[in-house]
């Protein structure tokens, strides 16, 4: 058979069809070492094909980096539900979704906080990784607004917190937070811990 044979995408979507096996090929390996070449040949492609869609491997790894915020951006924002009691619970929501999506996608959630997804180089990206932040933001003043988190700087309450939730994120997906030593449920307890510091005194 030859290689271009039932190529799994249609024409004219190439570059999706390569993002979406990166993505898997990332999902099975955790890392993302390969190349552009078995890439293409994981797709069903020649070995230029990749090229008409990007420059280098390293451009295909700020797509699948962009691609997670904006997967991340939806878990988030579906998390934040309206029906939830309050800002507090909506944020443990929030917050829990987005370490729930780094343990599902552990080597996409690294891709898209290494190096390798350099956002001062790509407005996509940075765009896309913003977004997601403005999510966190918004959350906060929100809940600055209704009173439910204390009226200081929201960059100070957006560090904190992104500092917990990341952090907590990445040892998730590091296989870290072990029962002796953190406790039976370590991320709803931390959070809490955060959000009592974050929340005003009644």
């Amino acid at each position: 058979m030859s290689e271009t044979k039932d190529r799994p995408y249609h024409h004219g979507d190439l570059r999706r069809a390569l993002t979406r096996t990166a993505l898997a090929m990332l999902a099975a390996d955790q890392n993302w070492t390969f190349t552009l070449r078995e890439v293409a040949r994981r797709t069903g492609v020649s070995h230029a094909a990749p090229y008409k869609h990007f420059r280098d491997r390293e451009e295909l790894l700020r797509e699948l980096a962009r691609i997670g915020f904006v997967r991340l951006g939806e878990s988030m924002t579906e998390a934040m539900c309206p029906d939830l009691p309050s800002t507090r619970a909506q944020f443990m929501a929030t917050a829990q979704a987005c370490i729930g999506f780094a343990c599902q996608n552990p080597g996409l959630y690294r891709l898209m906080f290494s190096s390798d997804a350099d956002k001062t180089i790509d407005p996509q990206l940075h765009d896309a990784a913003m977004s997601t932040y403005g999510i966190l933001l918004g959350l906060l003043e929100r809940g600055q607004r209704d009173k439910s988190f204390r009226p200081v700087a929201v960059s100070a309450l957006a560090a904190a917190s992104w500092a917990q939730v990341h952090g907590l994120a990445m040892l998730a997906i590091s296989n870290q937070l072990l029962e002796d030593k953190v406790g039976s449920a370590p991320v709803p307890a931390a959070l809490d811990v955060l959000l009592d510091g974050m929340c005003c005194s009644k």
